[in-house]
């Protein structure tokens, strides 16, 4: 049909085949004048593909159904794209999903009635030379990207650089070099702070290093992470990127981690702020044990 809407679903398969929250919200869809395709397929291509699966370039919204690990999937469907992402999370925490299960008519009708705005989300670049190669590798990350030890047993030994300046060396379990969307994910486990969505910036997290000065990192939008695996490293490392692209790297590989021109569009439907989402989700004490002391009647 001339000029009709077009959404794609994206979800994982067990949901689509025994979930009736996709029937649903397909049908809703339909119902809303959309042409809809669903795509269940989360198998993650190779690191550095030339090319990926994407969505046709007219498509108006992709709607997600699932945890954060599918919105990272439905990333890569985007990536190069301006179609927005909403996530209506069927998993646990699901910080990047924007509504719960339960709230997939009112999801439906905002998308129907274009009532969202747009989260313009930082993307991370990473260039990995191997030795002696000419020409690097490429890859992204809307999350993370991670270069750990390939040897579970062993450390790996890495060199850090900021513009140019080398600013440490190490043995460690690894680093993650994360995006300000992905501070509440790999990055926060690991001890790293949280960057609100709207600053422009990367941080570098070093995982169980051996050394004195370990603290996080964090640069602004015209600064790279450098970093070297050491020829003498005692393990090779294994980098992935947002928990799905990866490969094994030998020693003397280097990482270029830059903020990407480029950015991922995620469509905001309640206009919550980022603030009062990190607090639900995390169920953060908002209230200290002082206060609760003393509105229980408890002296200082």
């Amino acid at each position: 049909m001339p000029g009709q809407r077009k959404a794609v679903v994206v979800t994982h398969s067990q949901l689509a085949a025994t979930g009736t929250e996709v029937k649903e919200v397909v049908e809703q869809l339909k119902y809303a004048g959309f042409d809809v395709v669903i795509v269940d397929n989360l198998e993650a291509p190779p690191f550095a593909a030339a090319e990926m699966q994407s969505v046709d370039p007219d498509t108006e919204i992709v709607v997600v159904l699932g945890g954060d690990g599918t919105i990272l999937r439905a990333a890569e469907l985007v990536k190069g794209t301006d179609v927005p992402i909403v996530g209506i999370n069927m998993g646990h925490v699901g910080f990047l999903a924007e509504f719960e299960s339960f709230q997939i008519r009112d999801a439906i009708a905002k998308i129907a009635q274009r009532d969202y705005s747009i989260d313009e989300r930082v993307i991370a670049w990473v260039d990995v030379w191997l030795p002696g190669a000419d020409e690097p590798l490429h890859d992204w990350a809307l999350n993370d990207v991670t270069l750990e030890r390939a040897d579970r047993g062993k450390m790996v030994e890495l060199s850090i650089r900021v513009d140019d300046v080398e600013m440490s060396s190490f043995g460690c379990d690894g680093v993650i070099v994360s995006t300000p969307t992905g501070s509440t994910a790999y990055a926060f486990s690991a001890g790293g702070p949280i960057i609100w969505p709207n600053v422009d910036a990367l941080q570098l997290v070093p995982l169980a290093a051996h050394a004195l000065f370990s603290r996080p990192l964090v640069i602004g939008a015209k600064s790279a992470f450098t970093i070297d695996i050491l020829e003498d490293s005692s393990s090779e490392g294994w980098i992935c990127c947002d928990g799905r692209r990866q490969r094994g790297l030998p020693r003397g590989s280097r990482l270029v981690v830059r903020q990407s021109p480029n950015s991922l569009r995620l469509a905001r439907l309640l206009g919550v702020p980022f603030t009062s989402r990190l607090v639900s989700k995390f169920d953060l004490p908002v209230v200290g044990w002082r206060e609760s002391n003393k509105s229980r009647g408890g002296k200082r």
